[in-house]
């Protein structure tokens, strides 16, 4: 699925700033598409042939939306969902989406992604849904996040999936029990036990 050309121009104001309709032009956008924007309240008019991408309609999640968008079937996973769920301090530039092992890979130019590919219950379990900005995006939930931690903790770090655990439980979003059931959905229940046990 490729971006529509209100996504592309979004991106593309909100990349630079603000922009001119000879912008929108050079990258193959009509730029008729500023006077819908402006009726929508998703840009607003700083100048003569000047626009800005308006404040109040973008939140800090809006990476994810338009990730979403692209990959439909697709579940923020990893660093992008414990970010989102306020589990880490780090900032990935990519967002990090799982999709199913058998379904193409997105040729998508943005946002960034991190396609990851989850098999079986692993992809289909602890999906929720959170409505941002309009847009119906698809989060795995924190319990199932820290799980994946520890399954691809050689690509994030141990030390991720530790503070991910000490995080969720601190923060209330996961107890024991939701953690072993997705581990055990996870085929994880092995590695993840100790560190359950283990970590305060």
């Amino acid at each position: 699925m490729t971006l529509s050309d209100t996504d592309r121009a979004l991106a593309l104001v909100r990349s630079t700033g603000a922009i001119r309709p000879r912008d929108l032009v050079a990258a193959g956008i009509s730029p008729r598409l500023l006077g819908r924007l402006m009726e929508r309240d998703l840009v607003e008019r700083v100048g003569r042939g000047l626009y800005r991408a308006n404040p109040a309609q973008v939140t800090e999640n809006h990476g994810l939306v338009l990730a979403a968008q692209a990959v439909p079937g697709g579940v923020v996973c990893l660093l992008s969902a414990l970010r989102f769920h306020g589990l880490t301090t780090q900032l990935p530039f990519e967002v990090w989406m799982a999709i199913d092992r058998h379904a193409a890979k997105p040729r998508v130019r943005f946002p960034q992604l991190r396609i990851m590919r989850f098999s079986g219950s692993s992809f289909s379990e602890g999906v929720d849904e959170h409505l941002i900005e309009g847009v119906n995006v698809r989060v795995y939930s924190a319990a199932k996040t820290v799980v994946d931690c520890y399954k691809f903790r050689n690509r994030i770090g141990v030390d991720v999936a530790v503070e991910a655990l000490r995080d969720c439980r601190g923060a209330g979003h996961c107890d024991d029990a939701d953690l072993l059931r997705y581990a055990t959905a996870c085929r994880m229940r092995t590695v993840m036990q100790p560190y359950v046990e283990g970590v305060g």
